[in-house]
């Protein structure tokens, strides 16, 4: 079991703390509805996959090397992910949110940071999702996304806040990215040769009317 983590049957402390409201109390009565055993297993793989982007960014790159077409395609959209999650660290150290505390709330995995807010998970993962998605002409953001989100409040390490406006940020990445990689693939190519024989063409011409 990671460091940090709490055994998935262990009760919260009992003790004087508050009942717990808002995000905290929703953070809560999730775990208490779907935290069992295999849902827990299950979270913590998603968590293995998405700490670093380095599950999305592996995917990636074995687009590139099998769709040899749109190579160029898919190592710019695994550059965006990785955008995107870096962006995602960069809000952490700015906002500074703590990760949920509270005898209510059960750690079950161990975390690289004690910074909450935005998921690093949920933005890599949606930006991927719509990004590789638009690649493989699938929906795969529907059934992604908010397996992932879910999965980060089963675990106890975010507020439903922190999943719903990392994925927010992630699909802004991803889009805005999207846009402009298909930008550049409808650019026509040019190149140092190419604007010299286009510069002697014309000069020809102009040199052809002013002798006629």
């Amino acid at each position: 079991m990671p460091d940090g983590a709490s055994d998935p049957g262990a009760p919260g402390r009992a003790g004087t703390d508050p009942a717990p409201a808002g995000e905290l109390a929703l953070l809560g009565a999730v775990q208490r509805a779907v935290a069992h055993p295999p849902v827990v297993a299950a979270a913590r793989g998603m968590s293995l996959f998405g700490e670093h982007a380095a599950g999305w960014l592996a995917i990636g790159l074995v687009g590139a090397a099998l769709d040899r077409p749109r190579r160029r395609e898919w190592l710019g959209s695994a550059a965006a992910v990785a955008l995107a999650h870096g962006t995602s660290i960069g809000v952490k150290r700015v906002v500074r949110r703590r990760r949920p505390q509270h005898p209510s709330v059960r750690v079950l995995v161990g975390t690289p940071s004690r910074l909450s807010f935005p998921s690093s998970h949920a933005t890599s993962t949606t930006a991927a999702a719509v990004l590789y998605g638009g690649l493989l002409g699938r929906p795969v953001t529907p059934v992604l996304v908010p397996a992932m989100a879910v999965s980060r409040l089963v675990l106890g390490v975010h507020y439903p806040s922190d999943v719903a406006l990392g994925s927010a940020l992630g699909a802004a990445i991803a889009l805005g990215s999207r846009r402009w990689l298909r930008r550049r693939a409808t650019k026509p190519p040019t190149n140092s040769l190419t604007n010299s024989l286009t510069s002697r063409v014309r000069t020809g011409r102009s040199t052809g009317k002013a002798d006629s």
